[in-house]
């Protein structure tokens, strides 16, 4: 049976970013329009300094916005939030403190009781299949170990919107493909909304629903690529639309070059 989501609602309405700078000001992020169905999972596409992250950033509660505004299930984002979990490139683990600690670190915020947190954070270790390695430290961990860790502690707090800037660009291309269906999995196991900062397009056509297309900076939507291909996805001959849409895809990334 589907898990019926209802919650994870976002939206972007007329955002845009500027940053105050040596001389003058930067436009970051030009005014940008987006929304977020609960449960989805779309990829953010664009060209280097376009802007992916700051919008990211925004959604996070890191950034305000200097027009337009963001809203979760009807609330506005005015600063981080226990809605929305954020995972980064660089793990950002806690280096004194073992895999199971880095993931009990974030329940924190939920003030359960210790019994309680151990047990979610030892199940949120299990669900990345990270059991027998619970209690090494993040530096006798590989780098697709620790990329399972940062999940772990995202997931097991139940967030309704998970951020995910680039999260596998560290990796080599094998660990990427097995850390693609252990993302998908949990995603359609606690289906949080995702949104996913990726240059990479064939990770974007593989994952995720829809494709959101950025302009060169200052970043705006220029396009999107709703998927409706049933997951797991190949990238073969057998899959014309999804080839086709890469080879556009990669042209107008080009054009904005």
């Amino acid at each position: 049976m589907t898990k019926q989501v209802t919650q994870g609602h976002v939206c972007i309405d007329d955002l845009s970013i500027t940053f105050d700078v040596r001389g003058g000001s930067m436009v970051a992020l030009a005014p940008t329009s987006l929304e977020l169905s609960p449960g989805s999972f779309t990829a953010l596409i664009g060209p280097s300094g376009c802007g992916k992250s700051t919008l990211m950033n925004a959604v996070a509660g890191f950034v305000p916005a200097t027009t337009g505004r963001i809203t979760i299930d009807g609330a506005p984002i005015n600063g981080p939030s226990d809605k929305v979990g954020v995972i980064f490139q660089q793990y950002a683990l806690f280096p004194w403190f073992t895999a199971l600690d880095n993931v009990r670190f974030g329940l924190k915020r939920l003030k359960l009781s210790k019994s309680e947190e151990l047990d979610r954070a030892r199940a949120a270790i299990a669900e990345v299949g990270l059991e027998e390695h619970a209690q090494k430290y993040p530096q006798e961990l590989s780098g697709g170990m620790k990329q399972r860790v940062a999940i772990a502690r995202t997931f097991a707090f139940g967030p309704q919107v998970m951020l995910m800037d680039e999260p596998f660009g560290a990796l080599d291309a094998q660990t990427r493909l097995v850390m693609h269906d252990l993302l998908l999995r949990i995603w359609e196991k606690h289906k949080a909304t995702v949104l996913f900062v990726t240059h990479d397009v064939d990770e974007a056509l593989i994952l995720t629903d829809d494709i959101q297309l950025m302009s060169s900076g200052p970043g705006r939507i220029i396009k999107h690529y709703p998927l409706a291909e049933p997951r797991p996805r190949k990238l073969n001959r057998d899959n014309v639309h999804l080839l086709e849409t890469r080879d556009e895809i990669i042209a107008l990334l080009h054009q904005s070059h």
